[in-house]
């Protein structure tokens, strides 16, 4: 629905006591701006008033709609005749007794002087004269005396001639008490300060009895007319029931009590109401006259049936002869005389003889007349009417149409034409008939509401172009489309769009966050706009929803890693524009060995998932997205290094031997490996399998690697060797060697033979220990010498010295230079690589030889590429021929 602007005919004018009431001027308050003076000034102006009736009276509902009106709170007040807008200083005139409006002072003075200026009518100037000196209101059509018309600006109380402009107190008004007698004529006075439109009722409290007068009560002046709601106790017109009704206004009621009554001639017998008890039968009455001799043909009736219409003086049906002492049964004669009765025409008398019975009806005489516009004189029957064709060209009273009559007598009737001159309110035409002078104002009624429909006033049509549209304080009906529908604080009805929603929009994004802009969902379709005048596009225009826009890409900060997920290294990042990237550290990813790391730099791997839990609110659908948004980076990801490195892993059981297979990350394979391990005396060597050896305990393990054959290693303080089966660990017969050693003296003269724990003794006793003993050394000079010893030592150290002497002679001693051991090997070598006299004849051949071919090779190279020139210089001077040849072959035009 557009504009909610219909209209409708105004009230039927009633009496004044009825007029005050009208519904015109009723109207909302859309004042919210001037709201507290507009409270002062209602205030001050009740504030008599309310001090009787208390603030909670309903009474002065009407007087503040007049009241917001003329402060400018309401709609706004227009002048009905110009249809301009009644402004606080200008000059202004109410229709007091009628319908209250308000009119511009001049408007109203020519209004009423056009009025009652208006010229008497041809048809009845009688009538026209006697209301040509009133004129009506503008608006109620309540007629005022010419000397009515007003002739000063008053105030709306009448007390004060050009009432001042006061901000403080209300347009047009005087500020004092009205003081107009109060409607009802009970004596009492306004008590309001002087204000437009009706007074209030009187609150004067009043001693009056009920509608019956069977109780008596204190009432407000304006109300003492009221019900007890008892029975009422007065006699119906009958005077045979009681009133049935409770107490009530005015006379009471038809009595409804239903008997069996009788005509008024007594024949018939009906049941009836007691109100409606006395009727009249359809039966013929069938007693006889007076005379006795004629029956009454008169219908139901009581009394007497009277006396015979027949009797008495008797004449002839004309009237002319008297007949003495005839019976009323008797027939008169005729006289046979001229009737001379008057016709119809009231003119010419019955040309016929006495008649019994009514003369004719039409009379035939033939007369000479005149029309009625005195323009054509012919003899016709005088029954006859004469009529002209002429037609009055007389203007009628409305001053605008010929009269157009045939054969008119000058005496025009009203013009029967409609005014149809366009109204101020350039709405509607005038529906009066046509007439003179200003046409009334427009009598319809525009009635602007709010968009619902529920809050309205009206206003005079032709005014509503300048009013706004009420303010409606019920919730709009158009609800909400977004998602707070159920949260968000219902408005007030309105036109137009409906504000937009200023919640957070709070919808989940793709990536798990809540979008945190302004609400943008769909929009519901907007109320039309106001308007008076909807036209008929805007009235079949369907209004749909506005879609609501995407929400943005999300905003919310989150942390990023980096492409291998290095702790530190996250960056804070929008979260629509996050990106993986590349630190500064290694990959360190697991190889696929599973037991190194990459050492490449960070980077994207080919098979990558993203998985930002750790990071955001991260789903299925956040994991897809990154992984679409990683797609062109993995397209051009690179695999981690592959793993060269050997098994580094340590082997169970433990084991010396290395994995033979590359870094795996399996378990390692049993080691196959054949372990030498020789026997604990070491004679022999035995060959394990690593895993069986390894497996085996340590006792298990000395056990196997035993010879079984003697030990036979060497004891450390005696150089004998041990005579114990092959054993672990040293051996027991270390101190305790019971083998035999000869013992001699320092000078080796002197021999025995001691056992070898004795000789051990002995050198321990002596402070040398036996480890330091040379083995060919053992038991030597333990012994003591002897002087036979002596003297064998002094001779062989003679003979020594004999022999150093003679062995100088033979070969002298040379000295040689000290020359490093590097040198004399290259010295040695050089000597090697001395060559041969046919080698170096056939070095010096191969030199010639490639010398001669480098020579023959640039001679060749000169020749062929002098002669290439030569060749390219003939070829381009025959293909220049060929195209000298062909532009002179091609013909001319």
């Amino acid at each position: 629905m557009a504009a909610a602007a219909r209209s409708r005919p105004p009230p039927t004018p009633d009496p004044a006591s009825q007029l005050i009431f009208s519904d015109s001027d009723a109207s909302g308050s859309d004042g919210d701006e001037a709201a507290g003076r507009g409270a002062a000034l209602e205030d001050s102006i009740f504030a008599a008033y309310l001090q009787i009736s208390g603030r909670a009276s309903p009474d002065l509902s009407k007087i503040r709609s007049f009241l917001a009106s003329a402060a400018g709170r309401g709609p706004l007040v227009s002048c009905l005749i110009c249809l301009e807008r009644v402004r606080p200083g200008d000059p202004t005139w109410s229709c007091a007794s009628g319908c209250h409006a308000l009119f511009h002072l001049i408007c109203i003075q020519s209004w009423a002087q056009q009025s009652s200026h208006r010229p008497p009518s041809a048809t009845s100037p009688a009538a026209a004269a006697a209301a040509s000196s009133d004129w009506p209101c503008p608006k109620c059509r309540l007629l005022y005396p010419r000397t009515q018309i007003p002739r000063s600006y008053l105030c709306f109380c009448g007390k004060v001639e050009d009432p001042p402009a006061d901000p403080w107190i209300l347009p047009h008004s005087c500020g004092e008490v009205c003081d107009r007698p109060l409607r009802g004529q009970c004596g009492h006075r306004c008590l309001l300060l002087c204000h437009p439109g009706p007074c209030p009722p009187c609150p004067k409290l009043v001693s009056s009895r009920c509608f019956c007068g069977s109780r008596e009560d204190v009432r407000r002046c304006a109300q003492k007319l009221f019900s007890c709601n008892k029975p009422c106790p007065k006699p119906l017109p009958c005077q045979t029931h009681r009133c049935p009704e409770r107490c009530h206004e005015g006379p009471c009621p038809p009595c409804q009590v239903r008997e069996v009554y009788s005509c008024a001639c007594g024949k018939t017998k009906e049941e009836r109401e007691c109100s409606e008890r006395e009727f009249r039968c359809d039966a013929r009455c069938t007693g006889m006259l007076g005379c006795g001799k004629h029956v009454c043909d008169r219908g139901c009736h009581s009394g007497p049936c009277g006396d015979c219409p027949l009797q008495g003086r008797r004449t002839c049906p004309c009237g002319k002869k008297e007949y003495k002492g005839v019976s009323c049964d008797m027939d008169v004669p005729t006289c046979g005389s001229t009737c001379e009765k008057k016709l119809s025409c009231k003119i010419h008398r019955c040309h016929e003889r006495c008649h019994r019975g009514p003369c004719v009806e039409t009379c035939r005489m033939v007369v000479m007349k005149s029309c009625r516009c005195g323009g054509l004189k012919k003899e016709v029957p005088c029954y006859q009417d004469l009529v002209c064709e002429r037609k009055c060209q007389q203007v009628r009273d409305c001053g605008r149409h010929a009269c157009k009559r045939r054969c008119c007598d000058g005496d025009c009737p009203p013009c029967p034409e409609i005014c149809s001159r366009k109204l101020r309110c350039n709405n509607h035409k005038c529906p009066s008939p046509c007439h003179r002078g200003a046409c009334a104002p427009c009598p319809l009624m525009v009635s602007i509401s709010c968009s619902c429909g529920e809050t309205l006033f009206e206003v005079p049509c032709g005014t509503e172009k300048n009013q706004k549209p009420p303010k409606c304080s019920r919730p709009c009906r158009i609800s909400r489309l977004c998602r707070h529908k159920s949260e968000c604080r219902s408005h007030k009805c309105h036109y137009g769009a409906c504000p937009p929603c200023r919640l957070e929009c709070g919808d989940e994004l793709s990536c798990g966050h809540k979008c945190k802009e302004r609400c943008h969902g769909p929009v519901p379709p907007p109320n039309p706009e106001f308007t008076l005048k909807p036209t008929k596009k805007k009235l079949n225009k369907h209004l749909e929803c506005a879609p609501g826009s995407p929400c943005p890409p999300c905003k919310e900060v989150i942390w990023v890693p980096c492409f291998g997920r290095h702790i530190g290294e996250e960056r804070a990042m929008l979260c629509h524009s996050k990106r993986r990237f590349s630190c500064q550290n290694l990959c360190g990813n697991l190889l696929s060995c599973g037991n190194h790391y990459c050492t490449k730099p960070c980077h994207v791997l080919k098979n990558q998932t993203s998985n930002l839990d750790q990071y955001g609110q991260g789903d299925s659908n956040t994991e897809k997205q990154d992984q679409l948004l990683l797609n062109a980076v993995t397209k051009q990801g690179e695999p981690c290094e592959d793993c060269f490195l050997p098994c580094q892993k340590v082997r169970e059981p433990s084991c010396p031997h290395p994995c033979p297979l590359p870094c795996h990350s399996s378990e390692c394979p049993p080691c196959k490996v054949l372990v030498k391990r020789s026997c604990h005396c070491g004679t022999m060597v035995h060959a394990f399998e690593c895993i069986h050896y390894n497996s085996l305990s340590n006792e298990e393990q000395q056990r196997i690697r035993s010879c079984g054959g003697p030990c036979h290693r060497k004891l450390p303080n005696c150089p004998h060797l041990c005579s114990e089966i092959c054993h672990p660990g040293q051996c027991p017969s270390v101190d305790h060697c019971n083998k035999k050693v000869n013992v001699r003296c320092a000078c080796n003269n002197l021999k025995k033979e001691w056992l070898c724990q004795e000789v051990l003794k002995a050198y321990r006793s002596s402070g040398r220990d036996p480890k330091d003993i040379p083995k060919n050394q053992f038991g030597v000079g333990i012994l003591a010498c002897s002087t036979e010893c002596e003297n064998k030592a002094n001779v062989a150290k003679s003979e020594l010295q004999h022999r150093k002497a003679n062995e100088t002679k033979e070969h002298p001693i040379v000295q040689v230079a000290s020359v490093s051991k590097r040198r004399r090997r290259r010295e040695r070598i050089q000597e090697a690589r001395q060559a041969s006299k046919f080698q170096i004849i056939k070095s010096t051949i191969q030199r010639g030889l490639i010398i001669s071919m480098i020579f023959m090779v640039i001679i060749a190279s000169v020749y062929y590429g002098y002669k290439g020139l030569f060749l390219l210089s003939d070829w381009m001077n025959e293909m220049e021929e060929q195209r000298l040849h062909r532009r002179t072959a091609v013909p001319r035009f």
